[in-house]
């Protein structure tokens, strides 16, 4: 298909501004945003795309994740997990040997580990990295939903709407992380109190933003979700690095199919207290970057539970606004609309300016 028709047909679909104009003409609703991959890589496709990820893994020398990548052609690490799952399975199935199936499942959790070094490694290196005009044109993007009263959720496993979040001091938002006053007692003195780490659900009740496959800074520690902070002495990568080299590991969903996302996200508290808070939203839900594949029917199944499909409860959620990037992306919304128990519109989502560009 030429780029002209390509064009006229993703001319047909509304734009961003139809989004703000709904948004003004319903004061009174809420309006949420889910942001995808497509978040990240309208930064930078180069650091946050399949291919990046790809490459960086391809490149470390292993010969076991070589082979895997060789014989799985395929980018999408979604489902090269999802076929090492199932292969272990069948190997189970049909007595294959334990020994082959611990092989199979070792690959599995070495491609899971590549996976977050790979996210790591090719991170821009700190906050300050990203120029105050892009940070000040997020900033404005993710207000028209926060400071309305909105949730934010995001898939992403990056920093970038940390670090945003934490440049910008004009939005108002809650991640739900607070610290604890260890030497508490009357009348002590504010420079005198010892703080613990940020631990969530300090400020649970107050929380927008929702990681919901998890993110970078934050660590399980059995007892307490922590979050690493950056501070004027250690960049924020320099404190995960030390974390995973002592054999911490980020909260991060990395399985295969959609109900192995879930399953993961459902075994801790955090996550599935994300994912409880997008199964509840109400009014209208605006996605960014995020293409709904077939990986994500863990996604759709929330946006049904909050749409309390079929029964009379209200307040609930009333439509989704889906960002497509190309006429593909509009076809595959189109495929899969009866999926959705609400009201579907799209957008064109190169009609937000996320980045100031």
């Amino acid at each position: 298909m030429s780029e002209s028709i390509i064009k006229e047909s993703l001319m047909e679909l509304e734009s961003f501004d139809d989004v703000l104009a709904s948004m003004s003409k319903n004061k009174s609703r809420a309006f949420h945003l889910l942001l995808g991959n497509g978040f990240s890589m309208a930064y930078d496709p180069k650091i946050f795309s399949y291919n990046a990820l790809h490459d960086f893994i391809e490149n470390q020398g292993d010969d076991e994740l070589s082979k895997i990548l060789a014989v799985i052609e395929t980018k999408n690490f979604e489902f090269i997990m999802q076929q090492l799952d199932n292969l272990s399975a069948l190997v189970e199935a049909f007595n294959g040997g334990e020994k082959l199936k611990e092989k199979i499942d070792s690959a599995s959790d070495k491609l899971k580990t590549s996976l977050l070094d790979a996210v790591q490694d090719l991170h821009p290196e700190h906050v300050f990295k990203v120029p105050e005009k892009e940070v000040n044109a997020c900033s404005e993007f993710l207000n028209v939903f926060l400071g309305r009263g909105g949730k934010v959720f995001s898939t992403n496993y990056d920093l970038l709407l940390y670090w945003i979040l934490m440049r910008n001091g004009v939005i108002e938002h809650f991640d739900g992380f607070g610290r604890d006053i260890i030497n508490y007692e009357p009348g002590i003195a504010k420079e005198d109190m010892e703080r613990t780490e940020l631990f969530w659900g300090r400020n649970k009740k107050n929380q927008n933003i929702f990681y919901v496959h998890g993110a970078l800074p934050f660590f399980d520690s059995g007892s307490e979700i922590v979050k690493e902070e950056y501070d004027h002495n250690t960049y924020l990568l320099e404190k995960i690095s030390g974390r995973m080299k002592d054999g911490e590991y980020p909260i991060f969903v990395t399985a295969g199919s959609g109900e192995e996302k879930l399953s993961h996200i459902m075994h801790n508290h955090y996550l599935s207290n994300c994912y409880d808070n997008l199964s509840e939203i109400t009014g209208t839900l605006v996605t960014f970057g995020f293409n709904f594949g077939q990986y994500d029917e863990h996604i759709i199944e929330a946006i049904n539970r909050a749409a309390k499909h079929g029964k009379k409860e209200f307040p609930k959620l009333n439509s989704v606004y889906i960002g497509v990037y190309s006429e593909e992306d509009k076809k595959h919304i189109e495929t899969i609309k009866s999926k959705f128990k609400v009201k579907v519109k799209m957008f064109d989502a190169k009609s937000v300016n996320v980045w100031g560009r």
